[in-house]
């Protein structure tokens, strides 16, 4: 069966812009930004925008597609005006992903900044369920590199976010990076070490949950909390640990989301093409 992969690509010019951008990467799914990332702006889409990229996506074979909310959400904010700038941001990004026919939002739990962690996780749930998330869009939460107070370091921790939702399950669900689960400490490079992390995934989340996989190798070294990506095979998770999530039947269905610096070794294209050739 042939990998859903593909990159995270610009909007620049026009959300259409994306697929051409995508294609040119060689991707077949893909992942963009709704607005800029480091601010709290979203932008705004009329229904023939979202008409013309669902047709230039189904043009090119480009499926699923998922909106990465911006980098300011915080749901785990003990701040009251944090947290509700958070929520209307990421209801406008769900509201954008509806009219875009994307299929899934993506965002980082956030931090408690110290009012604790049962405290954060109780605040992300209660953000969670204070959205309304649209019919064919499904809300994301990503693990996280686990530094300072920030929340999803473990799938038990994103476990636990969800289940004290009383949004419907099917509307939520997780996205796995990689990068993020080496500095967590997850060994992904040791067969015996990626064995534990898929059985900890599926005993915490289950498969049917996970959604989304963000491939990134990392610059740092294992358990160093340190959100630091790097292209595929050049860090310390390396080709081997690639090879062990590309060839395991878990995650082989799960679409793909290369996120690498391009300012680096390679481009989203050879990325994308490394990870194809380590499939066997």
């Amino acid at each position: 069966m042939e990998l859903r992969i593909g990159a995270h690509v610009s909007i620049s010019g026009g959300v259409e812009k994306a697929v051409e951008r995508q294609k040119e990467e060689t991707g077949n799914c893909g992942q963009i930004f709704a607005g800029s990332p480091r601010t709290w702006k979203v932008s705004e889409y009329e229904e023939e925008q979202g008409q013309k990229f669902e047709a230039e996506r189904e043009k090119q074979g480009q499926n699923p597609y998922v909106i990465h909310s911006t980098y300011l959400v915080n749901l785990a904010t003990p701040k009251d005006d944090l947290f509700e700038k958070s929520l209307k941001c990421l209801q406008s990004e769900l509201e954008a992903a509806q009219k875009l026919g994307v299929e899934y939002v993506v965002f980082h739990p956030g931090a408690h900044t110290g009012s604790g962690r049962d405290t954060g996780i109780e605040r992300i749930a209660e953000g969670i369920d204070r959205l309304d998330i649209p019919q064919d869009v499904t809300l994301l939460l990503e693990n996280t590199a686990g530094k300072g107070t920030t929340l999803g370091k473990s799938m038990g921790e994103l476990r636990e976010m969800m289940e004290k939702t009383d949004t419907e399950d099917n509307k939520l669900g997780v996205c796995i990076d990689t990068c993020h689960a080496h500095a967590a400490g997850y060994n992904l490079a040791d067969e015996k070490g990626f064995q534990d992390f898929i059985q900890e995934v599926e005993e915490d989340l289950g498969f049917d949950n996970l959604k989304v996989l963000h491939l990134n190798d990392s610059k740092d070294e294992r358990g160093s909390e340190k959100d630091n990506h790097q292209d595929i095979g050049y860090g310390n998770i390396g080709e081997k640990g690639f090879s062990n999530i590309v060839n395991s039947e878990r995650l082989q269905d799960v679409p793909m989301i290369v996120e690498t610096p391009q300012d680096n070794v390679d481009s989203y294209e050879e990325n994308i093409e490394k990870i194809r050739e380590l499939k066997r």
